[in-house]
C-alpha cells in the first residue's frame, strides 16, 4: 500500500502518468497498474481518465492528503528506526530562495560537524515553490520568508530580519552617499530578480509605496547574474544588504541604504508541520535555533 501512495503522490504532482512513471523509475504500465490497484482497495476512482491525465476525482484529491500523510508517517518511522540502529544518518533536501543562499552555510557546516554522516542537497528556488515541493514531501525543510504570503500548515523558525539596500559600482549613481530613496531608486536603470520571487514582488511593492512604477531593464532568478551585471557599471540593483555583502567586492561596488520607506522581512526555516518530525529534520530545526540566538548577520 505504501508503494502505491507513493506513487499515486507523483502521478499527483506530474499530471502525467509516463513523466510520474519515469520519476519513479518504473514503466508506465507499472504505474498505472499500481493506480488501479489502488483504486480497488480503496473502493473509489482516483484519476479522471481520457486519452490523457485528466486531474484527479473529488475522492482522488482527499486521497491524495492521506496519501501525502501515512507517507510522510512511514518515512519518519524508517528514519527513526535507522537513527535508533546507527545514529543520526541520512540525506536533508533543502530548498531556498535565492536572497538566502548565501547564509546556508551557517546552517549546514555546523550540523554537519555534529553530524558527518548526514548529507545534504541544496536547491535554489522561490517561495511558492518551496511551499509546494514540502507538500508533495520531495524536500525536508525551506529557507523562505516568513511573511507577506501565506505559509499554510509549516513549522518556522525565524532567523533573521532582511534589509534592502541600493548596489551600484564604484563610481555608479549615490556610490558616494550613505543614502538613497526608494523614489531615487526608481529612476535608475536596474536589474532586479524575476517577477515569480517573493523578493521581487517585496520590492516592487516598496517602489509602489515610494509612487514609482519600476521597469527593470535586466531580469533574471540568480543572485550571481544580478550582481555580476552591476559590476559592469551599467545596472544598479536592489537587494538584502547581507546578500551585496556575501558576495566580497568593496573595491568594486557600493552598499547604499534605501530610506522612505525602510522595510524589513522575517526570513526564516520552515518544514511541514508534523509530530513527530523525522530526526533529521527535527535535528535541522534545532541547529536553525540555535543559528537564531546566536544571530545571523
Amino acid at each position: 500500500m505504501i508503494d502505491k501512495l507513493e506513487y499515486f503522490i507523483a502521478l499527483a504532482r506530474e499530471r502525467h502518468f509516463a513523466r510520474a512513471a519515469e520519476e519513479l523509475g518504473i514503466s508506465q504500465p507499472t504505474l498505472s497498474a499500481a493506480i488501479r490497484q489502488l483504486e480497488e482497495q480503496l473502493g473509489v476512482m482516483l484519476v479522471i481518465r481520457g486519452s490523457r491525465f485528466q486531474g484527479l476525482t473529488p475522492e482522488g484529491q482527499r486521497v491524495l492528503e492521506w496519501a501525502r500523510r501515512i507517507v510522510g508517517d512511514a518515512r519518519t518511522m524508517r528514519e527513526e528506526m535507522r537513527t535508533a540502529r546507527k545514529g543520526l544518518s541520512g540525506h536533508i533536501r533543502l530548498a531556498a530562495i535565492p536572497t538566502t543562499l548565501s547564509m546556508v552555510p551557517r546552517l549546514t557546516a555546523p550540523f554537519q560537524e555534529k553530524h558527518p554522516d548526514v548529507t545534504f542537497s541544496v536547491f535554489s528556488t522561490n517561495s511558492l515553490q518551496i511551499l509546494s515541493l514540502l507538500e508533495n514531501l520531495e524536500i525536508d525543510a525551506g529557507l523562505t520568508y516568513l511573511e507577506n504570503e501565506p505559509l499554510g500548515r509549516v513549522t518556522s523558525v525565524p532567523l533573521y530580519a532582511e534589509r534592502y539596500c541600493l548596489i551600484t559600482s564604484k563610481g555608479g549613481p549615490f556610490a558616494d552617499q550613505a543614502e538613497v530613496t526608494w523614489k531615487q531608486a526608481g529612476d535608475l536603470r536596474l536589474c532586479l530578480l524575476t517577477a515569480d520571487m517573493q523578493n521581487r514582488r517585496i520590492i516592487n511593492r516598496h517602489f509602489a509605496e515610494a509612487g514609482v512604477d519600476v521597469k527593470p531593464t535586466l531580469e533574471s532568478n540568480s543572485m550571481i547574474v544580478i550582481i555580476s551585471h552591476v559590476r559592469t557599471g551599467r545596472w544598479c540593483s536592489i537587494m538584502p544588504r547581507n546578500v551585496a555583502k556575501s558576495f566580497g567586492f568593496p573595491e568594486e561596488i557600493s552598499i547604499v541604504s534605501l530610506v522612505e520607506p525602510e522595510p524589513h522581512h522575517s526570513i526564516g526555516l520552515v518544514a511541514t508541520h508534523r509530530e513527530p518530525f523525522t530526526p533529521l529534520v527535527s535535528a535541522l530545526l534545532h541547529e536553525a535555533r540555535n543559528l537564531a540566538e546566536k544571530g545571523v548577520d
